[in-house]
């Protein structure tokens, strides 16, 4: 991966992981495979056999301890970290032992190969373990500038995509849900995605199934289609769903969809820092439970976004966390009724001090398309 962003901006996100190491009396911070790495060294390391580790001591400057053939792909900041490559008759956990020097507790990153822990442990058996979620999961939900100017970028080009749909520009008629799903891929790709990472088309009964993967069902006059697609763009990833109508939107279909359009607005103008986590979802809940919906809508109202599709923080009953300025998160009210229909509408917003900013402006409404 290319690091994307100045490398003062990692400079300043050390800094504040160290801070909470400090807090938190952990000596060290290793992180591998995941998330995590590339947000503090602008890396993606391959899910490979071969190790990577970033050693970030509490006191000390960090290291990236790679296999010699992958170091051509990192972006070496050397304000940052020491790049270490490693070749293919050496260890790298001894490697990664010399650099922990004297740390005790150690943090490790939730995501890294057991196999490599297993190993580590047998050569500093005296150190104690945590995960490294303690650290970097507060800090990663509250986005800086760089990463919401990302967001913002990304969110548009995926506004583009569904512009296209809403406008009637991505057939749909006679086409299979699987068609339209490579379709929508093929475009978001063409609007300045790096990668795909999902796009559901449920047409009929079977968006009622809120994570139904498009298969052969061919899309028919008078009835609904719900989209739910998203991809990852310089690091950072789109979320949206919109629905539209083949064919005059049937009674019941556009007064449900009001009580949904209504739960959407209400979810995303709650979303106000100082607020809860749970209130979000409360809120959107309790406007499609006034309607009468209450047992159709089956999920948790958003998720956290950002270089992962799902991570902190989760708008769900139960999530008392606050709300913060630079959180970013998905508001995504359902209604789905088994074996007739289900439909769904999403935004990505991002919470800041003057209020809610939605990543996502493309048309909320209900499209009917006559084609």
């Amino acid at each position: 991966m290319t690091a994307i962003v100045s490398h003062h901006v990692y400079e300043a996100r050390i800094d504040r992981v160290r801070s909470v190491m400090a807090a938190r009396g952990i000596d060290a911070l290793l992180l591998s495979v995941g998330h995590d790495l590339p947000y503090l060294a602008g890396y993606h390391a391959m899910p490979l056999e071969r190790l990577t580790m970033f050693v970030l001591p509490r006191d000390g400057h960090a290291s990236l301890i790679i296999p010699k053939l992958e170091a051509p792909r990192v972006v070496e900041m050397p304000s940052v970290f020491s790049l270490l490559p490693w070749g293919e008759t050496e260890d790298p956990v001894a490697l990664t032992h010399k650099c922990l020097g004297a740390a005790q507790k150690i943090a490790v990153g939730d995501q890294m190969w057991a196999r490599f822990l297993v190993e580590l442990l047998a050569v500093r058996p005296g150190a104690t373990y945590v995960r490294a979620q303690q650290v970097m999961s507060a800090l990663r939900a509250t986005k800086d500038q760089a990463e919401i100017d990302a967001l913002i970028a990304v969110g548009a080009a995926a506004d583009r995509v569904a512009m296209q749909l809403q406008s009637g520009d991505i057939p749909l008629l006679g086409r299979t849900e699987a068609q339209v799903s490579a379709d929508i891929s093929a475009r978001l790709i063409a609007e300045g995605h790096d990668k795909v990472n999902f796009a559901i088309v449920a047409a009929g009964e079977n968006a009622a199934s809120p994570h139904h993967h498009p298969g052969s069902r061919i899309i028919q006059r008078d009835e609904i289609v719900l989209c739910d697609f998203g991809g990852t763009m310089n690091g950072y990833c789109s979320d949206i769903t919109r629905c539209v109508y083949l064919g005059d939107i049937p009674t019941d279909v556009a007064d449900a969809y009001a009580v949904l359009k209504t739960a959407q607005a209400t979810g995303v103008s709650s979303a106000v820092v100082g607020q809860t986590c749970e209130s979000v979802d409360a809120r959107t809940r309790a406007v499609i439970e006034q309607a009468g919906y209450g047992d159709y809508f089956v999920h948790r109202t958003g998720h956290g976004i950002g270089m992962e599709e799902h991570e902190d923080p989760y708008m769900v009953s139960g999530n008392t966390e606050i709300i913060a300025a630079g959180h970013a998160f998905s508001v995504e009210p359902g209604i789905y009724i088994p074996g007739k229909w289900g439909m769904r509408l999403e935004d990505i917003v991002v919470a800041t001090d003057a209020g809610p900013l939605p990543m996502n402006k493309v048309n909320h409404d209900l499209v009917a398309i006559h084609a």
